[in-house]
This record gives C-alpha cells, sequence and structure tokens, in this order.
C-alpha cells in the first residue's frame, strides 16, 4: 500500500485507512489475549486456597487456555495421564469446589464445564473508522 501511495500522486488516504485497520485488527487481537489472561487470573485467584492436586491444576490450566470439545472423565484420564476412577474423583472434588459444573445432558455422555464467574474480564474495541 505504502509503495503504491508512493508511486501515485502521494495521497496517503488509502494507505492511511490501511494502516489503521491493521492496527485496529492488532489492538482487537490483544484485548482477546487480555481478556482470556485477565479471566485466568481470575480463575486462579477465586481458587487460591482451594486444595488440589497436580491433575486438577494440570487440566484446569488447559480448560482455561482454550480445551476444545467437551470435557468427559475418559478424556480428564487422558489429559492427567491418570486412572478413570482418578479422573472421577478429582472432577467430583471441583465440581464440590464450584470449579467445575455438570454440563447439560448425563447418563454415558456426562461431560463437564468450568464455572466461570458471572462477571467477565472483556474488552472491547470501538472502531476507528
Amino acid at each position: 500500500m505504502l509503495e503504491r501511495s508512493q508511486k501515485s500522486d502521494l495521497d496517503i488516504t488509502e494507505w492511511l485507512l490501511w494502516f489503521l485497520a491493521c492496527l485496529q485488527r492488532a489492538i482487537a487481537q490483544a484485548g482477546e489475549t487480555l481478556s482470556a489472561v485477565l479471566a485466568k487470573a481470575k480463575f486462579w485467584e477465586r481458587f487460591a486456597s482451594a486444595p488440589m492436586n497436580e491433575h486438577q491444576i494440570k487440566v484446569l490450566n488447559r480448560l482455561l487456555d482454550g480445551f476444545e470439545g467437551r470435557l468427559t472423565t475418559s478424556k480428564w484420564a487422558k489429559l492427567a495421564k491418570c486412572s478413570q476412577d482418578t479422573a472421577y474423583r478429582d472432577i467430583l472434588t471441583l465440581v464440590e469446589l464450584d470449579a467445575l459444573v455438570k454440563a447439560d445432558g448425563g447418563g454415558r455422555s456426562t461431560s463437564y464445564e468450568l464455572a466461570l464467574s458471572k462477571q467477565s474480564s472483556s474488552f472491547t474495541i470501538e472502531p476507528l473508522l
């Protein structure tokens, strides 16, 4: 864009619009990253004094970093490299602490989600143009 502006009539309006659009996207991405970091910090601040083992901390961090799909006891066992019985006990403890909640559905397809607080740390960017 800059090269095109330099070779034409030196009107940099088109380049400025392009640059500001790039800047806006970069700020929005930084805002999303900041929101995720703040949400994770807020979660760990909430559970700082809760007794948790290494498996629980490892899997919770994975969930906070954006785990894809539904968390089941078998997926927990694979992530934490433990037995399904241990995974189930870990999950039940976290449900009792209100760190995890049972997702809709049940039976053999029971899954769990993070119990995030109602107040989210969101960072929004107003359009520049």
